[in-house]
């Protein structure tokens, strides 16, 4: 890990089209500024493990097809 220090409206650049910039310091937390182009995907880390982890949970859901047509067919019986 690259550890680096900064001060308020310093900024440092990732590549040459993504800059992080420290908007202020308060305590134990630092606001930053990010610029990044628009194709760019930008999270919290707790939110992009939160979306990764829903998506896992997806991708094993496990659905009977016949079991799924069946009930669909039930129900416009019903209505």
């Amino acid at each position: 890990m690259l550890i680096l220090s900064r001060k308020k409206d310093e900024s440092i650049l990732i590549g040459s089209d993504i800059e992080i910039t420290v908007v202020s310091v308060q305590g134990d937390q630092v606001k930053l500024g990010i610029k990044a182009p628009k194709q760019v995907d930008v999270y919290r880390k707790e939110l992009f493990e939160e979306i990764q982890h829903e998506n896992v949970e997806a991708a094993e859901v496990t659905v009977n097809i016949g079991d799924l047509i069946n009930n669909s067919k039930n129900r416009t019986k019903d209505s």
